[in-house]
């Protein structure tokens, strides 16, 4: 028999150099040691309160635990392909510091249900990290979009000048889009902290086991409730990495138009230098490399959660081995979400807005043309008559070469004698503005209320 392997003695002959290297989980689980070595301390001391484990036992694997963390921490434990996964390795470990007490720590538990603790240990805590990087993202923006509240810049539907906005307005949209992912990973989470360990292999455990205990010494929430669906669910790192890839569509839009807004075609806003690149070949460039990142690692995650699904479309209960799958897609999931946060967040805080630009803009595209119909409506002009009207108007403007606010009032009153003098004060981009003072709306005023909101509810 050989005595690196907890299931050996089953078989005839060992396993091949290449199986081994293929089942082998080591090399990219071993980022789950610290919660490994949480989970079996919560097992050993519920097993202790139990009458199964004896308080010498107890004491014993605590101080090997925490010999074996401390050799993690500072890098001095060898990992073992041998030894497949980290439980094994770990359990390996603390066999030789405390003899047989090492050996009946696996009692009333298997790796199945033990890994699944594992992964849900390890992902509450990344979520409850990416709940603040959210937030400090999400403060970056309102920042933004305090300091830029008056600006004006083209609104778009289409991508084609539609109506002016606040800069600051169009912010908050983000800022809005993440406090709803915000909200899923907060959702999420209560699902991740449920405590499936006790689950056993699969069946359960004729130890008499307290998960009640388990559950309060780890902190989880619930505990999970049937022992098949305990050990072989993993609906809950599907659910945090559709979280993290609608996260992720909402960094991308935002880069997309990031992007666009630094091409001198736009020429809405420049990016700090230490966030972009220059050209190899030609001298003048700057390019939007760190958005442009963002962009293309959204597919990534993207791609890591169609993984994950198809893992689990044709699993037959319980446990199967395609479930050691679903560790990779998910740590990178969550290490690009984290990088991708990070960075994202310095970067907004190094864009510089360029208010003219943005208003020229605006004056290229008949923004306040809805203004116009609005106006005549006001006046007592049926609205589908006053589309027709201010539709006329653009045209002739167009023909002209000017803005709607630069036609003289003759002309505009030749469209309709409703127009008087005062409709200069709706034609502007920020009169456009603020005319839309309610809640919602683009006003400068309510944007300012909205970043006073914000504030409120990002400080808790």
């Amino acid at each position: 028999m050989n005595d690196n392997k907890t299931w050996s003695g089953r078989f005839n002959e060992p396993v091949s150099e290449l199986v081994k290297k293929y089942t082998g989980s080591i090399d990219f689980d071993k980022r789950l040691a610290k919660w490994d070595i949480q989970g079996s301390l919560a097992h050993a001391e519920m097993l202790k309160q139990a009458g199964v484990l004896s308080a010498n036992d107890v004491a014993d694997i605590q101080q090997g635990m925490a010999e074996i963390l401390a050799d993690i921490e500072n890098s001095r434990i060898e990992w073992s392909l041998d030894l497949e996964d980290v439980h094994m390795n770990i359990e390996k470990r603390l066999t030789d510091k405390i003899g047989d007490a090492g050996k009946r720590l696996h009692t009333g538990r298997s790796r199945n249900d033990q890994v699944a603790t594992d992964i849900r240990l390890w992902l509450r805590d990344e979520i409850s990290q990416i709940r603040l990087l959210i937030q400090s993202l999400q403060l970056a923006l309102v920042e933004l979009a305090e300091s830029n509240a008056e600006v004006v810049m083209p609104g778009f539907t289409h991508l084609q000048v539609a109506q002016p906005v606040s800069f600051g307005h169009h912010m908050l949209a983000y800022v809005e889009m993440l406090g709803r992912d915000d909200e899923r990973m907060a959702d999420c989470r209560k699902r991740v902290n449920r405590m499936p360990l006790g689950a056993a292999a699969l069946a359960g455990t004729t130890y008499p086991i307290r998960r009640e205990v388990t559950a309060e010494l780890l902190g989880f929430e619930q505990i999970c409730q049937n022992s098949l669906d305990a050990v072989s669910d993993r609906d809950f790192a599907i659910e945090f990495t559709a979280a993290a890839s609608l996260l992720m569509v909402h960094l991308s839009r935002l880069s997309e138009e990031l992007i666009l807004w630094m091409s001198p075609r736009f020429g809405f806003i420049d990016i700090a230098d230490r966030f972009c690149t220059g050209s190899s070949i030609m001298p003048q460039k700057k390019n939007p490399d760190v958005p442009e990142l963002v962009r293309g690692k959204s597919g990534r995650v993207i791609g890591h959660l169609t993984g994950l699904i198809m893992l689990m479309k044709s699993q037959p209960l319980a446990y199967n081995k395609d479930n050691q799958e679903d560790k990779e897609p998910l740590f990178d999931t969550v290490d690009t979400l984290i990088d991708t946060l990070r960075i994202y967040t310095d970067m907004m805080r190094g864009v510089s807005v360029k208010p003219e630009n943005m208003r020229a803009a605006v004056m290229q595209g008949f923004a306040t043309a809805t203004d116009l119909a609005d106006y005549l409506v006001k006046k007592g002009m049926p609205f589908r008559d006053s589309h027709e009207v201010v539709a006329l108007a653009v045209r002739h403007a167009d023909r002209a070469g000017v803005d709607l606010s630069e036609l003289p009032l003759e002309d505009l009153q030749s469209f309709s004698d409703l127009i008087n003098e005062d409709v200069y004060n709706v034609l502007t981009p920020e009169g456009s503005l603020n005319a839309r003072n309610h809640l919602g709306g683009t006003a400068p005023e309510q944007v300012h209320r909205q970043v006073a909101r914000w504030r409120a509810l990002i400080a808790g």
